[in-house]
């Protein structure tokens, strides 16, 4: 039987990737193995989003580069492999495909080139006008599961390559949408969470017409579901109706990332982002007045082309306005084939560092104070695992905060039937990621 090994880099797009790419390569027959050394087939699911992720990526293959010709097929899939192209066999000759996402259901076909004597192969083409779904797709989580609604972007961010990397917007239907969230309710599964660049951007193509705010409304409707998640927002495609969803169904989740990137207007006039500081926060708005308590996250940038001491102070004081319940805070990296190539101004790498840690340090007290406020409250907690070295279950809330809990019923694992059931759990501590708490008897 042959045998695959599959390592994925980046967001929930590409863990649901490499989930329809495993499915793809069960259903032909092949085997999944835990380590490389075991595998007929390596493939590396990337993302070049920012320069660490791809460079941790050659990294790996120069790993295995001593593997070359002992029969096993290595492989680059995802964001690198579509920006890189051709250019990945010079850096890595060992490497023997190279595929990006919209060529995922050749991927048989791709293979059987290979088999028949083919040196190299590419899928590269972005010439499509659907979104990138396979017949077969292994689920990784029996409770959780991804269903991408929309692929591609056509916002053109100066710093960002999925443009060029996933083509522009193509939405599902929602009859096919709607058909798989079913199926996913009828095979067992509780949370659903829909998936895309700009999620919110979503048009339905059919008849029908939905719109983002509809849609939620309707998958969260679908008999046995308890959960439903969606990300990533654009803050120009937010509008206050899926805020009114969330509000009127507690089974959508009441946990929004909104990605702003900086506090500053001139920085995001610079990075193209659409919309302007008064703008987000007028959104923000719309989620703090809501009865339900929305938990708010987002992406910040820092050290932009351009920026000054006094635009960094703007993000700050954003943080403070905002109050996010957690953040992802990076430094800007300049990525091939962006807009942002041809800016000068650029500030120092000492300078980015420097602003990235204030940035995190001013969010981790954010984050003690808010969760420090949850102390006494019980939230309704899915169970994800258990930690040996703790004795502690690990779980999520509605709001995606994680939940550290014993229980005097199940103080440990025996089998896997408590996974995946949902608890009332007592906050007792909380520190600046997770909670601490205890069971509910009963509940």
């Amino acid at each position: 039987m042959k045998t695959f090994y599959i390592e994925t880099f980046g967001c929930q797009m590409n863990v649901h990737d490499s989930e329809k790419v495993s499915g793809t390569l069960l259903a032909q027959g092949y085997s999944q193995v835990e380590t490389p050394d075991g595998a007929d087939l390596v493939l590396y699911n990337t993302c070049s989003i920012r320069d660490k992720a791809e460079q941790k990526v050659f990294s790996r293959l120069q790993q295995f580069k001593r593997d070359a010709g002992k029969g096993k097929v290595f492989g680059v899939l995802g964001c690198v492999a579509q920006q890189e192209g051709e250019k990945i066999f010079d850096k890595a000759p060992h490497v023997s495909l190279v595929a990006g996402s919209a060529s995922y259901t050749r991927l048989p076909e791709m293979l059987v080139q290979l088999e028949a004597g083919g040196s190299r192969v590419t899928g590269l083409s972005l010439d499509t006008d659907e979104t990138f779904e396979t017949p077969f797709t292994r689920r990784d989580n029996p409770h959780r599961a991804y269903i991408t609604i929309i692929e591609g972007c056509d916002k053109s961010c100066a710093y960002c390559v999925v443009p060029f990397t996933r083509g522009p917007e193509r939405s599902r239907t929602s009859g096919s949408i709607m058909e798989e969230a079913r199926r996913l309710a009828e095979e067992g599964f509780t949370e659903i969470q829909l998936l895309g660049q700009n999620v919110n951007s979503y048009q339905d193509p059919s008849p029908a017409g939905w719109d983002f705010a509809t849609l939620l409304r309707r998958v969260a409707a679908i008999r046995g579901l308890r959960r439903v998640r969606f990300t990533t927002s654009h803050p120009r495609d937010f509008v206050k109706d899926i805020v009114d969803a969330i509000e009127e169904n507690p089974v959508l989740c009441n946990h929004v990332h909104l990605p702003v990137q900086s506090g500053s207007t001139r920085v995001l006039e610079r990075m193209q982002r659409l919309y302007t500081r008064d703008e987000y926060m007028r959104r923000i708005e719309w989620l703090k007045k809501a009865s339900r308590g929305i938990s708010i996250t987002t992406d910040i940038i820092v050290g932009f082309a351009g920026e000054t001491q006094r635009d960094f102070e703007q993000t700050l004081s954003l943080l403070d306005a905002v109050e996010y319940d957690s953040l992802f805070s990076f430094k800007y990296s300049r990525r091939p084939n962006t807009p942002a190539l041809s800016l000068d101004d650029h500030v120092s790498e000492e300078e980015k560092g420097n602003r990235l840690t204030i940035v995190q340090e001013k969010q981790r007290s954010i984050q003690i104070r808010r969760n420090s406020e949850l102390i006494g409250s019980v939230q309704e907690t899915m169970v994800e695992g258990f930690n040996k070295a703790t004795g502690q279950w690990i779980g999520r809330t509605s709001q995606n905060r994680i939940l550290n809990f014993t229980d005097s019923v199940h103080p440990s694992p025996n089998g896997t039937a408590f996974l995946g059931s949902y608890v009332g759990v007592r906050v007792t501590r909380a520190g600046p990621n997770s909670l601490v708490g205890e069971r509910i008897s009963g509940v």
